[in-house]
């Protein structure tokens, strides 16, 4: 099992991923693409990195809007996984 992220340390962490919101034991990204298939195609791109990392995000698609969330659940918070995931997700739209 990963070990948790110590909060303190999240804290200055989660300054280099600035797009990212802290939600109970998740961050959560949530990004707008001028169509459907666009977001779609960020989906796919996403599931990528997701299946490499093994680490899979919860992924909301509302038409134009997508949303990601990250936690690993077997350990109850956040881990590097999830900072990891998330960084190479910002590689997708930054």
């Amino acid at each position: 099992m990963s070990e948790l992220i110590d909060p303190e340390e999240l804290e200055g962490l989660l300054k280099k991923l600035p797009e990212w919101d802290l939600e109970n034991n998740t961050i959560v990204r949530m990004m707008e693409f001028d169509d459907f298939m666009e977001g779609i195609d960020f989906v796919n791109a996403v599931a990528e990195i997701a299946e490499e990392a093994g680490h899979h995000p919860d992924i909301d698609i509302r038409w134009c809007t997508i949303t990601v969330r990250l936690t690993t659940h077997d350990a109850g918070g956040l881990t590097e996984a999830d900072l990891d995931v998330a960084k190479k997700i910002d590689t997708l739209v930054d």
